[in-house]
């Protein structure tokens, strides 16, 4: 006769899993409260072909990480639309022509997510920052739904500290 197992014999009871609410993002000069959605850092990485003989190596070579898309609550106060701008014109000022630093505006970003308790279980720290492209959102006089604004940040390196 086969054996039933129990539900408590097949799931830990300890196995708690990371939600994908459960997160707070930090960004010089932009309130966290108004972060909608986002993702995790990804990467990919080239692969380099050794040919030899009669034989194929492959080796890694270098590793490019995508773009992050931010979504953004847009509050009366504080703007989230005019905290945006202001990183924005750090990049490039329409009224001058002229083109910032890389030091004014590429910024450090912390990706904290969190357990039930609020205490955080994973951090990411997104080095060399910045906006690339932006949309502020559609009006519409059908709906009263908030406006949100959408922003993609392009960075050279992630790092998981934990």
């Amino acid at each position: 006769m086969a054996e039933v197992l129990a539900i408590e014999n097949m799931l830990a009871k300890i196995y708690e899993p990371k939600r994908k609410n459960q997160w707070i993002i930090s960004i010089d000069g932009i309130d966290s409260f108004t972060a909608v959605s986002t993702k995790r850092p990804s990467f990919t990485t080239e692969e380099h072909v050794i040919d030899y003989m009669n034989a194929k190596r492959y080796v890694a070579g270098k590793r490019t990480y995508e773009t992050i898309e931010l979504t953004l609550k847009d509050p009366i106060t504080p703007s989230a639309m005019q905290k945006v701008m202001e990183w924005n014109n750090l990049i490039y000022q329409p009224e001058t022509g002229r083109m910032g630093y890389t030091s004014f505006y590429m910024k450090e970003i912390v990706l904290k997510l969190v357990d039930p308790m609020g205490v955080v279980i994973e951090k990411w720290v997104i080095h060399n920052a910045w906006i690339t492209s932006n949309d502020f959102g559609e009006l519409n006089y059908t709906t009263g739904e908030p406006l949100e604004i959408r922003i993609t940040i392009r960075f050279d390196w992630a790092t998981l500290e934990y």
